[in-house]
């Protein structure tokens, strides 16, 4: 294991990801979202940094990636993204922004303070 896998690190990763893509979307409506590519490709590279980071940490920190709700379908998603580029739909990315990214950032916030 390399001495760059540490839970806080990973952890920093996914939070720091994450808020990236808050700030990307912040004045965006899903119609401006789907007409700008930049912001959709920066916002996927993001969503790929968080889905590596949790798999890391389900590799060499099971006890830890076991308190993330839903870390297998993060990591799933993450895979769609890397491997599925033709069935990446800008729509589910979207509603993953806007449905699912804040209660992670919650759910990691809380880890990294406790």
């Amino acid at each position: 294991m390399s001495s760059l896998h540490t839970t806080e690190k990973l952890l920093f990763d996914v939070l720091s990801a994450a808020k990236s893509i808050q700030e990307f979307t912040r004045d965006f409506d899903m119609d401006s979202f789907q007409s700008n590519e930049l912001v959709q490709s920066a916002c996927e590279r993001k969503f790929e940094i968080i889905g590596e980071a949790l798999n890391r940490l389900k590799r060499y920190f099971p006890d830890a990636a076991a308190e993330i709700p839903e870390i297998e379908k993060i990591v799933g998603f993450r895979n769609i993204i890397a491997h599925g580029y033709d069935i990446v739909d800008s729509e589910m990315v979207w509603e993953t922004i806007q449905l699912f990214l804040p209660k992670l950032i919650e759910n990691i916030e809380k880890k990294i303070s406790a």
